[in-house]
C-alpha cells in the first residue's frame, strides 16, 4: 500500500489512464474524482459489502425460515 500526501485539486496517476483528482477537502470527508477506462469496475467497499449481503439474503430458502420464524405454523402450499 502507498500512502501519499495530496492537497485539493491535485492528481494522482495510476498507470497510464487512471487518474484520481482530488476534488475537495472537508472536515470529515474527502471527495474525489476517477477517471479510468469503462471496463474498469470502481465500487466503494461498503457498496460491495451490501451487495454480497443482498445476494446471500436471496439466495435464503424462505421455507426454511418461516419455519424457524414461527415453528407453530406450517405453511400452506399456496401461500409461499
Amino acid at each position: 500500500m502507498m500512502v501519499m500526501r495530496r492537497r485539493e485539486g491535485e492528481k494522482i496517476l495510476i498507470g497510464e489512464n487512471i487518474v484520481i483528482h482530488i476534488e475537495h477537502i472537508g472536515r470529515n470527508r474527502v471527495k474525489i474524482a476517477i477517471d479510468a477506462p469503462r471496463e474498469l469496475s470502481i465500487v466503494a467497499e461498503e457498496m460491495k459489502v451490501i451487495r454480497e449481503e443482498n445476494l446471500a439474503a436471496a439466495a435464503v430458502d424462505v421455507t426454511f425460515l418461516h419455519r424457524k420464524i414461527f415453528p407453530q405454523i406450517s405453511p400452506v402450499a399456496g401461500d409461499m
